[in-house]
């Protein structure tokens, strides 16, 4: 992309130089005294008294929705499958990390939020975990992070809510787990089972990987110790956690460890493994993954309905060239099919239009011939793809699921799976950036979905999967979410926005924060002496470094129209990469190549969309490639037009860059000499 080759060692000279004054600063913000607002004791026993002086549960009917927040708990009310219960959660809006403590109750037949404040209740928290039995909620751990988010207090404190009364009850009982947050926690039966999680002592974060089972009938903890010489998962938090039958499974998570160098920095790992537990036995085994299973990333979503886990969104970073750290938030589905451990992509229903219902109805008596016509357009034609011809024959003879398998494995060996790769086939569908239609729509008004992001609730109510706030970021800001979806999962035809998301409250950085960034620059001037080519490599990393953002669908269009014609062309280089990955791009599955008709498109991912449409319907034959072909001209009916503008904007850049090099005053002004 334009960068010039680095020098050896000057990209760890330069990262050395960033670690110690990362360090400087944070022992001046330390040595600093304690404001009466980042006092997190101070502050807990204020809300302490407050709490004490609440006689009565009050409910408020019909009130607004929730502020925006994430790392919240959503739970399904288990007296009545149409009530969402949410709990808790945080905000950061740029300078302040508000954390909160509020219990709401949402109708989602009446589209009503109620709030209830009772006496006795938790402190607020986030990061935490609730499950329902009978008639209760369980809370147990999480966080409460200052207001600068310097300091952290962990719980380990264990709560019910009577759903009946609103009454909150804490339970004081001996064994239960250490303090901690990012942990999970399953109901199986009659038991809570908690796994994991991290404990953040300033000095240092540790990760769990312990085992603790809370027996409801008994109320008593239990830890689960590991046998001598058995398998069992490596500590971690952020992971999840579910239930199916007799099995509880384990997948994902993230944690840190301590580098090989001399410096003996932190790296983080995002794990993509995969466990399951028994809890006859309390033994762990390996889950081997199959089909096409989602690339590593964090802070996605997981839930369960019938035979059936949904996985949605998380979060991968990428780096781009020149050191620069690019973030991918996801919006995609994954099923993970319980009965055989198969991984697939769910693509949604092609939703049909009022005109073709009619159209259907008025020729049902052809509606057999008219079945498999736009795919016999493919067939009659000279470089028709024999691999089409054979899942056709193979369908005929009865053995379509047999054949799926194959074709998972098939496209799981012969897909690009490196971290690029992977990463860039989960990449989210791009969002408009309007106030609320921001996260609504994406590039075509019809199609409504969630956008991409992190740390989000997302739960099961009879066939419906509701997915509610969360956090994403657009270019520096992180932006977090309170918009509520849904999606029919009988028909899995379209998401249905419940509650738009409201435009999210940000705010600047101080003056403390940018004298101290100035002093930063001051000290990089100094540092750089007579080598200019230092400076030169410095700015080229702060340029990429600015516009290294996640966009989203009203970035890529603003820029496609004309809006980013001003910017340097580095930085339009930058943001047309971004742009390819963020919409996922190099996933050559799911994407038009340059100049590529519908047929070519769906004549080479064939294979791709029946096997996608098949999880849907289990249809065979003629309506199995009918339904493939549904799903792929969706596709391609969605990305063309950015797809071909795109390809505009890309072709006028190399002719501006054909012109000559570009200069920039600024880069002269800074240079030393």
């Amino acid at each position: 992309m334009g960068k010039k080759t680095k020098k050896p060692g000057k990209g760890k000279e330069k990262t050395e130089r960033k670690t110690a004054k990362a360090e400087e600063k944070r022992v001046r913000r330390e040595s600093k005294k304690l404001s009466p607002e980042d006092d997190i004791d101070a502050i807990l026993l204020s809300i302490q008294k407050e709490e004490a002086k609440k006689k009565e549960v009050h409910i408020e009917e019909n009130v607004p929705a929730p502020s925006p927040r994430s790392n919240c708990t959503l739970s399904i009310n288990p007296l009545k499958e149409t009530e969402l219960i949410l709990y808790g959660g945080e905000f950061y809006n740029g300078s302040k990390t508000f954390v909160y403590g509020d219990l709401y109750r949402y109708d989602v037949d009446k589209l009503e939020w109620k709030l209830i404040s009772s006496p006795n209740s938790p402190p607020p928290r986030s990061a935490h975990q609730a499950v329902t039995w009978k008639n209760y909620l369980y809370i147990f751990g999480g966080e409460f992070t200052s207001p600068n988010q310097e300091r952290f207090h962990h719980y380990k404190d264990f709560w019910m809510l009577d759903l009946k009364t609103n009454q909150w009850e804490q339970l004081n009982l001996k064994g239960c787990p250490s303090p901690r947050s990012g942990h999970r926690m399953v109901l199986y039966k009659h038991k809570i089972i908690v796994f994991g999680g991290f404990y953040d002592t300033l000095r240092e974060v540790r990760y769990y990987n312990d085992l603790y089972v809370f027996d409801l009938d008994q109320f008593k903890w239990q830890e689960i110790k590991p046998k001598l010489g058995a398998m069992w998962p490596s500590a971690r938090s952020g992971f999840q956690f579910f239930v199916y039958q007799d099995q509880i499974f384990l997948y994902g998570g993230y944690s840190k460890e301590v580098s090989s160098d001399k410096n003996g920095s932190e790296k983080g790992i995002v794990h993509s493994d995969m466990w399951s537990l028994d809890p006859r036995t309390w033994e762990w085994n390996k889950v081997k993954k199959n089909g096409m299973p989602p690339g590593p990333r964090a802070g996605f979503s997981l839930c369960v309905h019938k035979k059936r886990a949904l996985l949605f969104g998380g979060v991968v970073d990428m780096e781009m060239e020149g050191y620069v750290m690019m973030s991918l938030f996801l919006n995609e589905l994954y099923g993970f099919q319980l009965d055989n451990y198969r991984w697939y992509p769910l693509e949604l229903r092609k939703e049909k239009s009022t005109k073709d219902k009619l159209k259907k109805g008025a020729e049902q008596n052809h509606s057999a011939s008219d079945l498999d016509n736009k795919v016999n357009e493919f067939t009659a034609s000279d470089d028709y793809d024999p691999a089409y011809d054979e899942v056709r024959g193979e369908e005929e003879r009865g053995d379509v699921e047999s054949r799926i398998d194959e074709v998972s494995q098939d496209m799981a060996t012969n897909m690009t799976v490196n971290d690029c790769g992977s990463m860039a086939k989960s990449a989210p569908k791009p969002q408009q950036s309007k106030a609320k239609s921001d996260f609504q729509t994406s590039c075509s008004p019809e199609i409504v979905k969630p956008c991409g992001r992190i740390n989000s609730c997302m739960v099961v109510g009879k066939d419906a999967l509701y997915i509610y706030g969360g956090m994403m970021e657009i270019k520096d800001r992180e932006i977090t979410l309170d918009d509520l979806y849904s999606l029919n999962l009988s028909k899995l035809d379209e998401w249905k926005c419940i509650i738009p998301a409201s435009e999210s409250e940000w705010v600047e950085a101080s003056e403390d924060e940018e004298e101290d960034d100035s002093e930063d620059d001051t000290e990089d001037e100094g540092n750089s002496g007579s080598n200019s080519g230092d400076t030169d490599d410095d700015e080229d990393a702060e340029a990429e470094n600015d516009a290294s953002g996640s966009l989203q669908m009203g970035d890529a269009v603003a820029l496609i129209k004309g809006e980013g014609k001003n910017l340097r062309r580095k930085e339009k280089r930058t943001r047309i990469e971004q742009i390819r990955a963020n919409l996922g791009l190099s996933d050559a599955q799911r994407t038009p190549m340059p100049g590529e008709s519908l047929r070519d498109f769906y004549r080479r991912t064939s294979l791709y969309w029946q096997m996608a449409a098949h999880e849907h319907t289990q249809h065979t034959g003629k309506e199995l490639r009918k339904d493939g072909f549904d799903l792929a001209e969706a596709r391609y009916r969605e990305l063309k037009p950015l797809l071909d503008e795109l390809a505009v904007l890309e072709a006028e850049q190399k002719a501006e860059e054909a012109e000559g090099p570009e200069t920039s005053s600024r880069k002269r002004g800074k240079k030393k000499i």
